[in-house]
């Protein structure tokens, strides 16, 4: 078989692709990815989701970033459970990544594993590309004079979007609140060598709110984990749940997942998704349940590349409240930050080589 009958592709698994990039960098790229989607919208789709009735998900995240050279996709699986007001996973399977160029439709690389920021390595699956996200939103949204933040949750997304912050504002205090108060105590231990910043410790949801610049949410919630009325002017908020109505068809739960309430969507001047489609297909609670019921209007609702490539002019006053539901990934944010690591590797000779044969040549 002759060279030019082969395809070359990098395999690259878990140890390769562990330390490789920096928060800064992910958050850089997945502006990138956002301003391109905005651009040319056909080379992203919504994530979809597929349910076994055992409640083992498989979610796909297809799309690409042109100005990149790549399309393809992101899949992966996990074991969901839940109760009335939480979502836990027994297990969640690594990623997996399908690269390939977008100008030849060569496969370029298979890269299986999760992509794990330098300073801090797995925390949560996905942790790094949503506290990503999350950078590029408080990037362009919150007051440039932001100092307080407040954070409701205690994981690794949590603690992701704290890095994530802290990249993009000079933050001089975080309060930290969840239920459980050993698991505040435990937070904060491990945030305290990341981060140049007071760490507070929370025991009142409310104190979240009280005199922050910017409210993170990163939480298992099933329900609202804040009053709406608490919000004050000015602040930035940030929601992650972005949840499907196959939970509601599968018979997991009596209604949809979010962590904001109406009143966040009432109070917020503008609000911003990752993308607008989502909400649509897959019935997310947090926005579509205000819609239907005449609370707020689509027309309130803009997509973070819009942001981005000033289709939408963001936060135009301090008194404003900028409200990012982050509701679920895209491609244009994974393929961008799974490009660069595959362009990294490749640099520093990780992974493997496999020789495939040119479709009709085998």
């Amino acid at each position: 078989m002759t060279k030019s009958n082969v395809n070359s592709v990098l395999f690259l698994g878990p140890s390769d692709v562990k330390d490789v990039i920096t928060m800064k960098e992910a958050i850089d790229l997945v502006d990138k990815g956002y301003a391109d989607a905005a651009k040319f919208p056909i080379i992203n789709a919504p994530r979809r989701r597929v349910h076994s009735p055992a409640g083992v998900r498989v979610s796909n995240f297809p799309g690409g970033v042109a100005s990149l050279g790549v399309i393809g996709s992101l899949t992966r699986a996990e074991q969901v459970s839940h109760d009335p007001k939480n979502q836990v996973y027994p297990y969640r399977e690594h990623p997996v990544y399908l690269l390939w160029d977008s100008e030849t439709s060569r496969l370029n690389a298979i890269m299986v594993g999760e992509i794990t920021d330098k300073r801090v390595g797995f925390s949560s699956v996905m942790a790094l590309r949503t506290a990503a996200t999350t950078g590029v939103g408080i990037r362009y949204m919150a007051r440039k004079d932001a100092q307080t933040a407040g954070v409701y949750g205690t994981g690794g997304q949590a603690l992701h979007k704290v890095l994530a912050c802290s990249n993009e504002r000079r933050i001089k205090t975080y309060k930290i609140y969840s239920r459980n108060p050993e698991n505040r105590k435990k937070f904060i231990q491990q945030l305290a060598p990341l981060v140049d910043a007071e760490l507070v410790d929370a025991s009142d949801p409310r104190e979240i709110c009280r005199n922050s610049d910017i409210v993170i949410c990163a939480t298992n919630s099933n329900v609202p984990v804040f009053d709406g009325d608490w919000l004050e002017p000015g602040q930035h908020v940030i929601t992650v749940v972005g949840s499907n109505n196959a939970l509601v068809k599968g018979g997991w739960l009596e209604k949809g997942r979010r962590e904001n309430d109406d009143r966040t969507c009432e109070r917020a001047d503008f609000i911003v998704t990752n993308w607008r489609e989502s909400v649509v297909q897959d019935q997310q609670a947090g926005l579509i349940e205000p819609i239907e019921a005449g609370i707020i209007g689509w027309d309130k609702i803009v997509e973070l590349g819009e942001i981005i490539t000033g289709k939408h002019p963001g936060r135009t006053s301090d008194e404003q409240i900028t409200y990012h539901a982050n509701n679920n990934g895209t491609a244009a944010s994974d393929l961008a930050i799974a490009q660069w690591v595959y362009e990294q590797c490749k640099k520093m000779g990780r992974g493997q080589r496999l020789d495939i044969p040119v479709p009709g040549t085998q």
